[in-house]
């Protein structure tokens, strides 16, 4: 991909880029704090959707930390930075579809009053944070993922919302299950889009840095 969606392609970004630098440590900050109120928010009103927002928190304060890490490096290190953010959304999607199918079996009706006054906090940290990250949103893995995580965040926080709504109309769990399962197939479909666009970068990278043949080579291969 590198740079180019369906769309057509679009100009990279710069690789060093104070505005997008101060957006990141903004990100990291926000998610690091809704890390702790979405834990905080999930165990006591038992949801599921919440555990799981929370813990996609904290690998989005860990995503910021690494791209902020890797700024101003060349394109081989930036793609296994994306290489390494794109197998963590995997784990994390991985991680949420297992809770959900324990949680079915095992799991209560969550508060969803608890569920909606968190879920519309985080969306609105999601929503800036996502506004801020926009205009970055077509540059090399790295920046790529970093979008992408956003974006599904605010995504996800809309659905937990209307899982609370859910939760509360129906009396029962399987709306909140149903939202977490969804954030979970979201993760593995991101992280999908960032493993092709870095493993890409990576075979670009390298060609980059074969030198040519020589003739000389050329006529002793001969």
């Amino acid at each position: 991909m590198s740079g180019c969606c369906s769309g057509g392609c679009a100009p990279a970004k710069p690789v060093v880029d104070r505005r997008y630098r101060r957006i990141l440590w903004i990100a990291l900050v926000v998610n690091a704090l809704m890390f702790v109120v979405e834990l905080a928010g999930g165990l006591r009103g038992d949801s599921a959707a919440l555990l799981a927002d929370a813990v996609d928190f904290l690998g989005d304060a860990g995503n910021y930390a690494v791209s902020l890490l890797v700024l101003g490096a060349t394109l081989g290190w930036r793609a296994r930075a994306a290489m390494a953010k794109g197998l963590t959304m995997a784990a994390y999607g991985g991680f949420v579809l297992a809770k959900v199918a324990w949680d079915s079996a095992t799991g209560s009706v969550p508060a969803p009053a608890v569920m909606g006054a968190i879920g519309l906090t985080a969306l609105l940290a999601n929503g800036t944070v996502a506004l801020l990250l926009y205009a970055y949103r077509d540059g090399d893995a790295n920046m790529r993922s970093v979008w992408l995580c956003t974006r599904n965040d605010a995504i996800g926080n809309v659905a937990v919302m209307l899982a609370a709504l859910g939760v509360f109309g129906s009396g029962s769990r399987w709306p909140d299950l149903a939202v977490a399962a969804v954030m979970g197939c979201l993760a593995l479909s991101a992280a999908r889009q960032v493993i092709r666009q870095a493993l890409a970068e990576l075979r670009a990278g390298a060609a980059a840095d074969t030198p040519p043949a020589s003739p000389a080579s050329i006529t002793r291969a001969r």
